[in-house]
C-alpha cells in the first residue's frame, strides 16, 4: 500500500467528515452532508440538500471502507443511507434519473462493503430499465417527462445495469447508443446530450468519466474489445484536451465541482481494471494513472490548510481560496446548481479533492502491486 496517498485520502475523509457531517434534523441513527462550509442556517437545517451530492459523498465513504476498513465508517455508511431516504421523504427515487444513477452506484457499492440495500437497488434498477426509450431519441432521459437524452443520465445508470443483476444487454445498449450519438468524430470526446434531436455539444469531464467506467465495466464483463477500444481511444482524447499539463479540467463549484472528480474516479478503474490484452491497454492504463497521480500532486499541493485538515480547490491547478458565510451561496436553478460566490465552499468540491485521493491511492496501490 502506499502510505503517502492513503494517509492524504484520510486527512480529505477527516476534513469532510469535520466540516460536513451532521445528523438529519438532530434525529439519531442518522447523517448527511451539510452543502457549504461555513455553512448558513438553512443548510444546517438542510432546507437544501442536492440529493446527488449525497449520494457521491455515500460514495466517497466506500472507497474509505476499501481502503481501510473500520466498524465506525460501515455505521456511518448506514447513516448516511438511512439519512437520504428520509430527507427524500422516505423514498429512493426523485425525477431525475442522473441523481438515481449516482445513488444507485454508490448503493451497489455499499454492498460490497456489508451494507446491502436490495430492495432500493431493485427499485433504482426498474426506474432506469423502464426509461429506455430508443424510439424517442434515448437512451433514457435525464428527466422524468423530459426529451433530453444525455451522457451523464446514461453512463452511470449503464455502469450500475452492467454491475447489477442479469441487465447487461441493456448496458451494452446505452453504451453503444452513446458511442453512435454523442461521440465528437473530431476530438473523440463525448458530447452532453440530445435534446429534441438536436446534439447539444457542450463536453464535461464528467460525461467522459462515466463513459469510460461504462466501457471499461463492459470490457471486463463481456471480453469484448470493442469496449476496450473505446476506453483507449477515450483515455487519449481526454488527455489530450482535458487535462492541460496533465491536470484535469475544472467546471468550478455548485454542480461543476463533482465533474472532474467523477473523471478522476473512472480513470482509476481504467488504471486498475481494464483488461490488459494488448500494449495499447497497457498504455491507456498507464496514462489514466498518471492522468490521477498528476492531478491528485497539484491539487494537494494548491489546497489551503485549516485547523490541520486540507480544504481542496476547485480548480486543482490553482491555489484554494478560503471561503467564507457571506457573498452569493450556491443556488438550484433549472434542475441545477450554480456555485457559491466562493465554489471552495461548497461541499461538492471538498467531494471532488476527496474523491481524487481515494483515486490516487487506488491507482498508486495498483503500480506498486500490493
Amino acid at each position: 500500500m502506499d502510505q503517502l496517498w492513503a494517509n492524504r485520502a484520510a486527512s480529505a475523509e477527516a476534513a469532510v467528515t469535520q466540516r460536513h457531517l451532521r445528523r438529519l434534523w438532530g434525529l439519531p441513527g442518522t447523517q448527511l452532508g451539510v452543502v457549504a462550509w461555513p455553512p448558513a442556517t438553512q443548510h444546517k437545517r438542510f432546507k437544501t440538500w442536492h440529493y446527488w451530492w449525497q449520494a457521491h459523498l455515500l460514495d466517497c465513504l466506500v472507497d474509505a471502507q476499501l481502503r481501510d476498513p473500520r466498524p465506525d465508517r460501515q455505521q456511518a455508511i448506514v447513516r448516511q443511507i438511512r439519512g437520504h431516504r428520509l430527507r427524500n421523504i422516505g423514498r429512493w427515487v426523485n425525477d431525475y434519473y442522473d441523481d438515481m444513477a449516482w445513488l444507485a452506484l454508490a448503493l451497489e457499492r455499499a454492498a460490497r462493503v456489508g451494507v446491502a440495500k436490495p430492495r432500493a437497488q431493485d427499485t433504482l434498477c426498474h426506474q432506469f430499465v423502464s426509461a429506455w426509450v430508443p424510439e424517442d431519441g434515448g437512451g433514457i432521459p435525464w428527466r422524468k417527462q423530459d426529451q433530453f437524452f444525455n451522457a451523464p443520465a446514461n453512463g452511470p445508470a449503464g455502469i450500475f445495469l452492467a454491475r447489477y443483476g442479469d441487465r447487461l444487454r441493456r448496458a451494452q445498449q446505452m453504451a453503444d447508443w452513446i458511442d453512435e450519438v454523442l461521440i465528437d468524430p473530431d476530438t473523440h470526446l463525448v458530447f452532453d446530450g440530445i435534446k429534441a434531436g438536436s446534439l447539444v455539444r457542450a463536453q464535461y469531464t464528467y460525461c467522459q468519466g462515466v463513459v469510460l467506467g461504462l466501457e471499461t465495466e463492459l470490457a471486463v464483463r463481456t471480453g469484448d474489445d470493442e469496449h476496450a477500444m473505446r476506453v483507449r481511444r477515450l483515455v487519449g482524447a481526454v488527455a489530450e484536451h482535458m487535462a492541460p499539463d496533465g491536470v484535469l479540467k475544472s467546471a468550478g463549484g455548485g454542480d461543476g465541482g463533482l465533474f472532474h472528480g467523477i473523471l478522476a474516479r473512472y480513470l482509476a478503474l481504467v488504471a486498475t481494471a481494464l483488461p490488459e490484452t494488448t500494449a495499447d491497454d497497457t498504455t491507456a492504463r498507464d496514462v489514466a494513472r498518471r492522468l490521477v497521480l498528476t492531478s491528485a500532486e497539484a491539487a494537494w499541493e494548491n489546497r489551503q490548510t485549516v485547523d490541520g485538515l486540507p480544504l481542496f480547490g476547485a480548480f486543482w491547478e490553482r491555489t484554494a481560496d478560503l471561503p467564507t458565510a457571506v457573498g452569493r451561496q450556491a443556488a438550484s436553478v433549472d434542475g441545477a446548481v450554480n456555485a457559491s460566490e466562493v465554489p471552495e465552499r461548497d461541499l461538492s468540491v471538498q467531494l471532488s479533492g476527496w474523491m481524487l485521493m481515494e483515486a490516487a491511492h487506488a491507482v498508486s496501490e495498483e503500480s506498486t502491486g500490493t
